[in-house]
């Protein structure tokens, strides 16, 4: 089988590469959105030209690092890095200076793009996103089940709810390392997405929630979710302000007040951290025509 994101594969690490592809059943299509395909790669030393696509392509860096090339732009991802790779015809290519290992998923169907946005991601050109460790672990999963089930319908569900749980695990919803988030991690997490990330809840405020000792608290947190609770807050922060940016077209200023970030410097300075670009690159990005972005749902659709 010839692989699907990159044009070649070097002998060396060919044995280190696995991908499949997916089938999914009735009722999965009638959802409107699955996964096309998935994969895990190593890459060494070098630069690796990529083959066109028309899904969106979900690529999250797990350890090591690239720069991707996207026609002219740049995007260079770390571990826990992520972005979406936009179907279409593209100039693109991954290059790295050490050994580094990326999984991605392939997304079809004609809600994908609201996945897509959903997931924080623009429709037209990769952007860098933070991944949360639930949704890498939840990505090794998918890869795995593509895998052994490739070209077959016998793990759409299974496929379908992992996809989702790394959906609802990008919008704070309580998804663990393992299955769930115990009751006590659960109610800080509820806590937070009810307040829309308003607040800026302490580590001390998110420990009294739980009724756990700070330290007892910050050490279940981690192992339950996979990264530190002000860590986490600020992941969720930034990616309501990007809903708020995109979405509902508000400034700088509304979004960074909206999630507890009264100065938009350090707003804008958090917010570049996070997401590698400004909020004001960020919002003339997300105001790309909306022919172009139909363009390449048109594109999907017919697949």
């Amino acid at each position: 089988m010839n692989p699907y994101l990159l044009q070649s594969i070097p002998e060396k690490l060919a044995a280190l590469a696995v991908e499949g592809t997916h089938k999914p059943g009735s009722l999965t299509q009638a959802s409107g959105a699955w996964i096309h395909a998935a994969g895990a790669f190593v890459l060494e030393k070098g630069e690796y030209p990529l083959n066109p696509h028309d899904q969106w392509v979900w690529l999250a860096v797990e350890r090591g690092r690239i720069v991707l090339l996207w026609n002219d732009h740049e995007l260079e991802l770390t571990a826990g890095s992520t972005c979406f790779l936009p179907g279409g015809s593209a100039t693109a290519s991954i290059s790295t200076d050490k050994q580094t290992r990326c999984l991605w998923i392939a997304l079809e169907g004609p809600l994908s793009p609201m996945v897509v946005r959903k997931m924080g991601a623009l429709l037209h050109m990769p952007l860098k996103q933070g991944a949360l460790p639930s949704q890498i672990y939840l990505a090794e999963q998918i890869v795995q089940v593509i895998v052994r089930h490739t070209g077959t319908a016998d793990a759409t569900y299974q496929l379908q709810h992992l996809m989702y749980g790394m959906i609802a695990s990008h919008w704070g919803q309580p998804v663990a390392m393992d299955a769930m988030l115990s009751h006590e991690i659960a109610k800080v997490v509820d806590t937070l997405r009810a307040n829309q990330y308003r607040d800026n809840y302490s580590l001390a405020d998110m420990a009294a929630i739980s009724r756990m000792p700070m330290e007892t608290f910050r050490k279940r947190f981690v192992a339950e979710v996979g990264m530190p609770p002000l860590s986490y807050v600020l992941h969720c922060k930034m990616e309501r302000a990007k809903e708020l940016l995109r979405d509902q077209n508000w400034s700088v200023r509304q979004a960074g007040a909206a999630v507890g970030m009264q100065d938009p410097y350090h707003f804008s300075k958090q917010f570049k951290h996070i997401v590698g670009i400004s909020p004001s690159a960020f919002m003339k990005q997300a105001s790309v025509p909306s022919a172009t972005i139909r363009g390449v749902t048109a594109k999907t659709k017919k697949k």
